[in-house]
């Protein structure tokens, strides 16, 4: 039963450190990344779908992302959504191309990206945290209902304290990845 405990725990804290994980390929590095364009939505025929969907999107070279629209149409949807999109890049086209240069990052401005990644590192082991309190008041409950006996409610205690430091040190991994990567000139 404690396993059982333990494994769901696990998963969720799984699922925090991926959340963690897609929300900083979002983050704007020093380099072009295709996820810095996963948020757009372009309106294709009616309906706002995903650029990925009604574009190929490249990484030709380290500061350039170019997009490649299915539809020779699209061009001019697509560039409206990413201006929309109040990222800080201007397209241009040349007819079937289009192409964003990005600016190289300022020192204040890597500093402000890794300030914002240390906080929502933070918010991702507030979540761990969370999850292990559920956890620990799932082991006391069977504990109270007479499931499981209080030293295995003590060796269950500690194994999931070790499985959140676990989880914890893979959030200061991928922080500490990323903070490196945007600090890279």
């Amino acid at each position: 039963m404690t396993k059982d405990v333990i494994n769901d725990m696990k998963s969720h804290m799984e699922k925090s450190v991926e959340s963690l994980r897609r929300e900083y390929q979002k983050v704007r590095t020093g380099r072009a990344n295709t996820g810095l364009l996963d948020e757009i939505r372009v309106d294709f025929y009616g309906n706002p779908s995903p650029l990925n969907q009604v574009a190929t999107l490249a990484v030709p070279e380290p500061r350039t992302i170019t997009i490649q629209p299915w539809e020779a149409k699209m061009i001019s949807v697509i560039e409206k959504a990413i201006l929309n999109a109040n990222l800080g890049f201007t397209p241009s086209n040349d007819g079937k191309l289009i192409r964003i240069s990005l600016p190289p990052l300022t020192e204040e401005r890597r500093k402000e990206i890794v300030k914002s990644l240390k906080k929502t590192a933070e918010d991702a082991k507030i979540a761990i945290r969370n999850i292990r309190r559920d956890a620990i008041d799932g082991l006391k409950k069977l504990e109270k209902d007479k499931k499981i006996s209080e030293d295995d409610l003590k060796r269950a205690e500690k194994e999931v304290q070790d499985v959140t430091n676990v989880y914890v040190a893979k959030v200061d991994e991928v922080l500490a990845h990323k903070e490196k990567e945007v600090m890279e000139v």
